[in-house]
């Protein structure tokens, strides 16, 4: 096949006319073609070279060889050069040669256009006649052999790894920017492009289009443009990416590790790696480490990502290579080509390389080699590579693996334990680091290479056991605000909490421990399989979580219950036994003291020889508030006093009864229990309380005395600290139910009338206005009749009784009065004449219709003084001066 030809050159006059015109054209050159391939091969001398050259400078001039891409979809492959002065003795006149391909048509054989670089095919003139010769191939010529651009691309080397980045980006349409190159000699940009088209793969090297020289580049529709420093600067146009190799090369690091990779195969000169990689990283990370060369930290990472995933394709011998070339030490990234380091260089140990990849990239793809390779290979195959990934596991921030002891031969295994025992106890021991990532990773390399920890073992326990109680982190816990944090080193969270601290036991349990989650993993699965296979480690774990367990009950169970900690296998950790096994929340309407025996049987040793589990057990069962009056008469009774007063839970049992409603019917009890078992022990705070207590149960029984209400007064103002309101309540009900709802002597409730005590009048009034009292007062006249002698009795005792009574008379009494049967109201004045007459008729005088005014007005000490009468029977009166004593 011949290729189609144009000449074009300053010629004398002819047929087609005269000065620059094509010469020279193959038939079957489209006429339409000529003017576009026109605008493609001219030639602008440059301007820093002779005017008028003899022959020797001619050679000197800089020869414009380019491949070009045609309209049509064809390409021109043209050379340009300069000839001095034309037919008429007129300088600048040049000889453009150039070939035709049609779309779809190559040179013959498939050669790169690069290649007919000063082939001898080249014509400097116009072929005789008019008629080119037929051109079926183009012979390369000696400038673009392997060894000369070998040392090209070596003389080149700073330059290589930025050119070859532009070029991938403008190879694949990623940045459309032309690439304009600055060489003193055309041959040079020749031979930049002879390297760009080795790298790229092959389909792309034959669409590259490219020119050696142009005086005007910014006027080039080629991609990559030669200029000489004399050329026409582009300055900062945005359409360019210049390399400028007349001058200092950039000092940018190259962030593209295909670029920077490509360039160390150039240096180390070992072209024909690019031969099977079809452009990519990965095949040639591979083939580049497989021929021994160094390569920076992200290509590596790339070359085993590849390996992993081609491992049962690659040969052997490959494989072998890559995997001990993968497994070499390096002593830090390898600086990149461009300004921060030279070839074969160092550059120190960084969490980010000098492109900005992050490092750890290469242990994570090292640690995926190694796990496809896993007993695939020989162990002495990827023992290296296993050895390598374990110190850079350990002396980096990345994860580390797991290895079984078939990964390591014993030799390797033996020079690892030397070298990474300092490294391992110092990363196990890191306070810095969560216990149970980290450095439980290294602890099961330590055991894997026999590095001895034990002395560390204790304080990584307690670390392991603080962020399992924790959560894991300084995380709040819910509904605080986010103010409470996780406690420091060595104490509980929340110390003033914890059972025994003087708080009240629900405040035990929120301090500082943040619940486990739906779905979240009570205990790490690593720390599980450390625990069931490190025994030393699993006993130091559990008298650290035992400790915790005891010192704080709720939160730990909060985090461990269900958490699959095989605490069966040490019967010695009561307290972690009760969390884990039976620490779950107790559900509604549970037997609390059914779950109360269960907890305790959990611990495995009875409360007798261990009082402690008591209270653990009891703030395990009521973590948020206290037992009931009647669980806590029977933890009282079940265990003993002796085992609560061992195990610190009386004051819990005491602040049962102070804490309890008014309202529960065995709080009494309770409180006559705890007088009676610590007689000499309990608090002067607790004792006037529980005495209270004790009293509002004797009320009505038959061991009640005499003076309620003065004892009341001397029990409840003796009290070293204030009485809780609860008990108070109680005891005032109590009192006044007493009077209110039994014959009580006169006594009584003179003295209640004389006190003034506010509160214990208004519980009086309460209760007398309560369903109870209304009730006897609606369904019994005797009651009725009683309740009026007493509300009406001692008027000029004190002001605040005097109120009192008036209410219960106008308030309460008078109403019911009004709607009682006829037969009722007989039967009511029937028992106030019983009792006397005088009581009868004070309660005619306040019953009398229209009178009821009159007379409540008398009583409170309202009205006009002449209109009282002068006697009155009985001890009923009104009260002098509106009721003052």
């Amino acid at each position: 096949m011949s290729l189609a030809q144009l000449h074009y050159t300053s010629a004398p006059p002819g047929p087609d006319g005269s000065g620059f015109r094509f010469t020279a054209v193959s038939p079957e050159v489209p006429a339409t073609l000529l003017r576009e391939a026109e605008q493609l091969i001219g030639y602008e001398p440059p301007r820093d070279l002779p005017d008028r050259p003899d022959a020797e400078q001619l050679k000197g001039f800089p020869k414009s060889f380019s491949f070009s891409e045609l309209a049509d979809g064809g390409h021109l492959l043209s050379r340009s050069v300069y000839t001095g002065a034309d037919y008429s003795g007129r300088w600048g006149n040049f000889h453009a040669h150039a070939v035709h391909l049609p779309a779809g048509l190559r040179l013959p054989d498939g050669a790169l256009p690069i290649t007919a670089w000063e082939s001898a095919r080249w014509a400097d003139t116009t072929p005789p006649g008019g008629r080119p010769a037929p051109i079926d191939r183009f012979e390369p010529s000696g400038l673009l052999r392997r060894e000369g651009l070998v040392a090209f691309a070596r003389s080149r080397a700073e330059r290589l790894a930025a050119f070859f980045t532009d070029l991938r980006t403008l190879a694949e349409g990623v940045d459309a920017r032309q690439i304009v190159l600055v060489e003193r000699d055309s041959a040079d940009v020749a031979q930049w492009i002879a390297l760009a088209c080795t790298v790229l793969p092959r389909e792309q090297a034959h669409r590259l289009t490219f020119t050696t020289y142009t005086r005007r580049p910014q006027q080039a529709r080629q991609q990559i443009v030669g200029a000489l420093p004399s050329s026409e600067p582009v300055g900062h146009d945005h359409r360019f990416r210049v390399h400028d190799c007349s001058g200092r090369p950039a000092a940018e690091p190259v962030t593209d590790a295909w670029a920077e990779t490509c360039a160390r195969v150039w240096a180390a000169g070992r072209p024909e790696l690019f031969r099977e990689t079809s452009g990519e990283l990965g095949p040639l990370a591979v083939a580049a480490l497989a021929d021994g060369i160094a390569l920076r930290a992200d290509a590596r990472a790339a070359a085993a990502r590849w390996t992993a995933d081609h491992a049962s394709t690659l040969p052997e011998e490959t494989l072998t290579a890559v995997v001990a070339e993968l497994a070499r030490e390096r002593g830090g990234d390898i600086a990149p080509f461009g300004g921060n380091g030279r070839f074969g260089e160092a550059a120190p140990a960084a969490r980010h390389s000098p492109t900005g990849t992050p490092l750890d990239e290469e242990p994570a793809a090292l640690g995926a080699l190694l796990t496809r390779l896993d007993r695939r290979v020989p162990t002495a195959v990827s023992a290296p590579l296993a050895a390598r990934v374990l110190t850079m596991a350990v002396h980096g921030p990345g994860p580390v693996p797991a290895l079984g002891a078939g990964s390591l031969t014993p030799g390797v295994r033996t020079a690892l334990a030397r070298d990474l025992a300092p490294a391992l106890r110092r990363g196990i021991a890191d306070p810095a680091e969560s216990a149970t990532g980290r450095p439980l990773a290294l602890l099961r390399v330590a055991d894997l290479l026999d590095v001895d920890c034990q002395d560390v073992l204790p304080d990584f326990a307690g670390r392991i056991a603080r962020d399992l109680v924790s959560g894991g982190t300084a995380r709040s816990a819910p509904g605080d605000g986010g103010e409470r944090q996780a406690a420091p080193t060595g104490e509980p969270a929340d110390a003033g909490s914890l059972p025994g601290a003087p708080s009240s036991p629900h405040t035990a349990g929120h301090g500082g421990h943040r619940a486990r989650q739906d779905g979240e993993p009570a205990c790490p699965p690593a720390l599980l399989d450390a625990v069931h296979a490190h025994p030393a480690l699993r006993a130091a774990l559990f008298g650290a979580l035992d400790a915790l367990a005891a010192a704080h009950p709720p939160g730990v169970a909060a985090q461990l219950v269900g958490s699959g900690l095989p605490v069966s296998l040490d019967p010695g950790v009561p307290h972690l036994r009760m969390c884990v096994l039976e620490g779950a929340p107790a559900r509604p309407g549970e037997d609390r003291l059914g779950r109360c025996h269960a907890v305790l049987r959990a611990a495995g040793v009875s409360p007798h020889a261990d009082p402690s589990v008591l209270r653990t057990a009891f703030h395990l069962v009521w973590p948020a508030g206290p037992p009931t009056g009647a669980e806590a008469s029977l933890l009282l009774n079940e265990l003993g006093s002796d085992a609560h007063r061992l195990a610190g839970t009386r004051d819990l049992l005491v602040e049962a009864a102070l804490a309890a409603p008014a309202d529960d019917p065995d709080v009494p009890v309770l409180a006559t229990e705890l007088l009676r078992c610590f007689t000499t022990e309990l608090l002067p705070a607790h004792r006037a309380p529980l005495l209270l207590l004790e009293f509002a149960a004797l009320l009505g029984a038959d061991g009640e005395g005499e003076n309620w209400v003065e004892r009341v007064r001397v029990l409840r103002d003796g009290a070293v600290e204030p009485v809780p309101e609860q008990v108070t309540r109680r005891l005032y009900d109590a009192l006044a139910r007493r009077l209110l709802l039994t014959p009580a002597p006169e006594s009584e409730l003179y003295a209640l009338a004389r006190s003034g005590d506010a509160e214990l009048l208004a519980a009086y009034e309460r209760v007398a206005r309560g369903d109870e009292v209304m009730q006897r007062l609606r369904t019994v006249p005797s009651y009725v009749a009683a309740r009026f002698c007493d509300w009406s009795a001692y008027p000029d005792t004190h002001a605040a009784w005097a109120a009192t009574r008036t209410a219960l008379l106008t308030k309460v009494l008078r109403p019911v009065v009004r709607a009682l049967r006829e037969e009722d109201r007989t039967a009511v004045e029937e028992a106030l004449r019983r009792i006397g007459r005088g009581r009868l008729d004070a309660y005619h005088a306040w019953n009398r219709p229209g009178a009821f005014g009159r007379l409540a007005g008398r009583l409170t000490g309202r009205g006009r003084r002449e209109e009282r009468p002068a006697t009155w029977y009985g001890d009923v009166q009104p009260p002098v001066d509106g009721g003052a004593p």
